[in-house]
């Protein structure tokens, strides 16, 4: 685990990171929010998170989170990033301010559910396949507007967004593809629900700069703020 002093010069790094990037394509650098990735790293990084006045961070595994959030003061937030089994939705939405990996129709049912006996409001974004990778989560693009529209009809369930994953392959300009489709789907889904969906989240360490130039509301930086993961650690976790 690195340093907090080393953690909070990454954070000015990347707030540079961020401004330069916003700055580049006419955008107010305040309008995008960083979202710090602790997946594999130890409750340690949720803390310097906190220190740095960050008001939440995400993870990947309801599971892991649970281990972690007792060792925090309980001010800050925790967004799930990663895949939802619809098995985990209860714990998800009992421990969650925010889930953004929703992509399916059972697992909305699921999160309503459980929202319903909790008296809550689950906030919730849409998690679209918009790179057509084979390899990533998410609901294709075509299906999006259904399953929007079944989200709507959900009295526990706020759909506030949408989030994506660049693929694997193809590089920046493949990112920026992806990033694209995204923007173009939120605002015909807008257009055509008369609502708004302010959050896009998309982005991380090595492709942000494409994120904010296409219009990301969050990005999602784990390696950049807290030094490459603990794959060995990830690979037992799943």
């Amino acid at each position: 685990m690195i340093s907090f002093e080393k953690f909070c010069a990454n954070c000015e790094l990347l707030r540079e990171r961020v401004r330069s990037a916003a700055e580049k394509c006419g955008r107010n650098y305040k309008d995008i929010s960083i979202l710090p990735v602790t997946k594999t790293h130890p409750a340690e990084a949720a803390q310097f998170a906190e220190r740095c006045g960050f008001k939440a961070v995400g993870e990947n595994r309801v599971q892991e989170a649970l281990e972690k959030m007792p060792l925090l003061s309980g001010n800050l937030e925790w967004e799930l990033i990663g895949h939802l089994q619809s098995n985990k939705a209860k714990a998800a939405v009992g421990a969650f301010s925010r889930i953004q990996s929703v992509d399916s129709e059972k697992l909305l049912l699921k999160i309503d559910s459980a929202a319903r006996e909790l008296s809550k409001k689950m906030r919730v974004l849409i998690e679209v396949n918009a790179g057509a990778d084979p390899a990533k989560f998410g609901i294709d693009i075509e299906s999006a507007p259904r399953l929007l529209e079944f989200a709507l009809r959900l009295e526990n369930v706020s759909v506030e967004g949408l989030m994506t994953v660049a693929p694997l392959g193809g590089g920046l300009d493949a990112a920026s593809r992806c990033f694209a489709n995204l923007r173009n789907l939120r605002d015909k889904l807008e257009a055509d629900f008369s609502l708004r969906l302010p959050e896009l989240s998309m982005g991380m360490s090595h492709d942000l700069e494409r994120a904010v130039a296409e219009g990301a509301s969050v990005i999602r930086v784990g390696t950049f703020l807290f030094g490459e993961r603990d794959y060995a650690a990830d690979k037992q976790s799943i």
